[in-house]
């Protein structure tokens, strides 16, 4: 499978289109998947699977078959961006214009309230600091920090299937937790 894997990549690298479809069909339900357990809104996931495949087809190049499997490289890749965006989100700033009448009254501002998007991402934060140690510390350090599994692994001095169940259970927690927060 590794050397099918590396054509494929190869193929994309090129611009074939029929292996950017098959990449988007081996991967585009898992990245979905992934992308919808972070971001809050189905729209807001959609947005980040084009982009996630976008990079791929990018740095298709850059794939290599003795170093990772390319499910791995694919979450990676995927997993980054998803991180990216959710740090953009949260550093965003409140827009507001500077116009205004005589009165000293604005027109054309934003609320000074945080947007739902801000919202959720601070209950979704809220929610991992209620999650047990383990699952917590494993969380924010690979999708906060952007940190490999292995890598917690390593800092933890826990095995890896230790550290990969309890991302598991941590995101299943937090999934059934705000069921509500992500319907549309």
């Amino acid at each position: 499978m590794t050397r099918q894997d590396w054509l494929l990549m190869h193929r994309v690298a090129a611009g074939d289109e029929d292996a950017v479809a098959e990449l988007y069909d081996r991967f585009g339900a898992l990245v979905y998947k992934v992308a919808q357990q972070l971001l809050p809104t189905r729209a807001d996931a959609e947005d980040a699977v084009q982009e996630v495949f976008v990079r791929l087809w990018k740095t298709a190049d850059r794939y290599d078959p003795r170093r990772a499997k390319l499910v791995t490289w694919v979450m990676l890749i995927a997993r980054r961006h998803l991180i990216d965006r959710l740090r953009r989100s949260a550093a965003r700033p409140v827009l507001t214009t500077m116009e205004g009448d005589s009165a000293g009254t604005q027109t054309h501002t934003e609320p000074e309230r945080p947007t739902q998007v801000e919202e959720r991402n601070a209950n979704l934060l809220k929610r991992i600091a209620q999650l047990p140690e383990l699952q917590r510390t494993v969380i924010e350090r690979t999708y906060l920090h952007g940190y490999t599994l292995r890598e917690v692994s390593e800092q933890l001095e826990a095995p890896l299937g230790t550290i990969k169940s309890a991302l598991s259970r941590g995101l299943v927690r937090l999934r059934e937790q705000s069921k509500s927060d992500w319907a549309i």
